[in-house]
């Protein structure tokens, strides 16, 4: 039995071009260098796995009271016994010891194994399919000339997304700080609508913030205007807010997007009534095993469950299971060129067809293609 050696994290630069407001929504900017970090879990046969996140994610005293203990002399296969191992510390770890950590461990290992076995994660996880259409997700609204600035500059570019193949849209308008309302989504919306026509999906990802009567009056116009679903215009820490909305309008309410709790909590919004699609996601609930219980309750109750967010353990998910109709690729602008990768990268993990299809990686564990000589030569610490 090999049994994991070396849990390493390596903090390098790389560059971006784009920028984050006060209140955590990207904008296209100017190329600037930041760090990021790569997880790699080794074991005694010489197999790794990788995962990259944030620094302030992978952070070295939580490698070191948490991650490590955990892991090493333990067998790389046991996946779920050491996923709930590392999810008991959290209690202790009060709040230090994050999901988005767990997701890390947990991708790396999971991206170890396929390594190991010389097969794709998806096809581990189940193998439902190896294409997925994608939706085009927009980035928020903001005041950039030729950018998002208008609802005829949302129409605008909706207009050039479908022309690139995508079947599906969703908006993310104007959010703070940007100057926002329920009556400037509307003529977004309306004026995407009219762009595109009625046979491409359509969605909304609104304010996060909205009154309940707020977020009533824009569902109501989202049913006049046939969205496809409807995420995110209140708290989600107010499960019964989201009933009172979902009973009231027709268009399906997705969510929870950000509500703590792994799969648990996405239990606890099915219960309640709070939904009509369930959303899950890979780095923000704990990683690719509570992601796929979340798509298997959700199938217990006969609903959709839409994966948040692009990369590889998103597509591996979604690969696996046929619950969800989207892959979420984004983030997208005028302004912005997604299609080129990060130096840190040799190339995407989610290119497009003209069909508007993301096809699944074909290669051994998440399919990352990481430039391992560019992080080599970047790397400004590692623990």
């Amino acid at each position: 039995m090999a049994v994991i050696e070396r849990v390493t994290v390596t903090v390098f630069t790389t560059v971006i071009r784009s920028v984050v407001d006060g209140h955590g929504h990207r904008h296209p900017g100017p190329p600037r260098e930041v760090r990021e970090a790569l997880l790699e879990i080794t074991d005694s046969d010489g197999a790794t796995g990788r995962c990259l996140g944030p620094p302030e994610t992978l952070r070295e005293s939580m490698i070191n009271a948490h991650v490590r203990p955990v892991l090493t002399g333990q067998d790389a296969l046991d996946r779920e016994r050491l996923w709930h191992a590392l999810a008991r510390r959290q209690r202790g770890a009060h709040g230090h010891l994050t999901d988005r950590l767990l997701s890390v461990a947990d991708q790396a290992l999971w991206d170890l194994m396929g390594r190991k076995l010389g097969l794709p994660v998806w096809r581990l996880l189940g193998g439902a399919r190896s294409a997925v259409p994608a939706y085009a997700s927009t980035m928020c609204g903001d005041d950039i000339p030729g950018g998002l600035a208008t609802p005829s500059d949302y129409a605008d570019f909706c207009k050039d997304l479908v022309s690139r193949g995508y079947r599906g849209i969703k908006l993310h308008t104007w959010m703070p700080p940007m100057p926002h309302g329920v009556a400037l989504d509307i003529k977004a919306c309306a004026a995407v609508r009219d762009a595109v026509g009625w046979d491409v999906a359509l969605m909304l990802d609104s304010n996060h913030w909205y009154s309940r009567t707020e977020a009533l009056r824009l569902g109501r116009a989202l049913d006049e205007l046939g969205f496809a679903w409807y995420e995110e215009p209140m708290e989600e820490a107010s499960v019964q807010s989201y009933k009172w909305l979902a009973d009231q309008i027709a268009t399906p309410v997705l969510g929870p997007e950000t509500s703590w709790g792994k799969h648990m909590a996405r239990a606890e919004w099915v219960a309640a009534g709070a939904c009509d699609i369930l959303r899950v996601g890979v780095v923000g609930s704990g990683g690719i095993i509570p992601a796929i219980k979340a798509v298997h309750t959700a199938e217990s109750f006969g609903m959709g469950c839409e994966i948040h967010g692009n990369g590889s353990g998103a597509l591996a998910v979604i690969g696996a299971t046929l619950c969800g109709e989207w892959y979420e690729r984004g983030l997208l602008h005028p302004h912005s060129d997604y299609d080129t990768p990060p130096p840190h990268l040799r190339s995407i993990v989610d290119p497009i067809d003209e069909s508007g299809n993301v096809a699944l990686p074909s290669g051994p564990g998440l399919g990352d293609d990481l430039d391992e000589d560019y992080v080599s030569t970047h790397t400004v610490a590692t623990w």
